[in-house]
Parts: C-alpha cells; sequence; structure tokens
C-alpha cells in the first residue's frame, strides 16, 4: 500500500548523480507528521523539486554540447529539473487543496528523458 507524501519527501532521477528533496509550499493545509502533504501538482522545477546535482542525459541540451564539445565522451552538467507535467497516478479519492494526493508510486517525467521517482515519502 503507497505512502502519502510530504514536504521533505527524498526524490530520485533516473539520470541525475545526487538526490533531491520535494518541497512543499506551506499554503497546504493538510498537515501530515507536522510537515504539509503534497498533491500531485508540486512538480515546479526548482521550486518544489529541487537539483539533483549533476545531468547525464543526451536528450538535455547542455549535456548534449559538453558531450560534442568533448569528443563525444559523456560530459555531466549541472542539472535544472524541467518538469512540465503533474506526477502520475496520484490518489483520486483523497484530495489535498482539491487535487489527488501524492503517494510514494507516483513518478513524474522531466523534458530530458528523466524518470523522477519517490524514495522516502518524507513521513
Amino acid at each position: 500500500m503507497p505512502n502519502y507524501v510530504c514536504n521533505g519527501a527524498m526524490l530520485k532521477c533516473s539520470f541525475g548523480a545526487a538526490p533531491a528533496t520535494l518541497m512543499v509550499l506551506p499554503a497546504k493545509m493538510t498537515m501530515l507528521c507536522n510537515q504539509p502533504m503534497a498533491n500531485i501538482m508540486d512538480f515546479a522545477p526548482m521550486t518544489n523539486i529541487t537539483t539533483f546535482g549533476m545531468c547525464k542525459s543526451l536528450a538535455n541540451p547542455t549535456v548534449a554540447a559538453a558531450t560534442a564539445a568533448n569528443y563525444g565522451v559523456l560530459q555531466q552538467m549541472p542539472c535544472i529539473p524541467a518538469t512540465t507535467a503533474p506526477w502520475i497516478p496520484g490518489k483520486a479519492n483523497v484530495l489535498v487543496k482539491n487535487l489527488p494526493a501524492l503517494t510514494d508510486d507516483c513518478k513524474c517525467m522531466c523534458m530530458w528523458a528523466g524518470i523522477i521517482e519517490i524514495t522516502n515519502p518524507g513521513q
């Protein structure tokens, strides 16, 4: 059974070098373990999803350019998450600020082909 996610949850990206933290803005009225509970719309880059250190996806233009300049040898570049769609699937029958709650089995896609997963729900 999936766990609900709150502020401080730990995230990983399939192309990131380090874990990141989910930041849920305190405007959320639902609390979980004295932290704001997350919903599927908590996907804003650098606001909700922080950096994963370095990126190694060739779909990322900065990585592709640096790799090309390095004669085709993969060159990692700083990660700036590029999430453009909500977390999926969410828990539709539990609402947080009128939107489905975020659970630790949800995933979010980065524009640069990374799959972001929740490794610790923050509870």
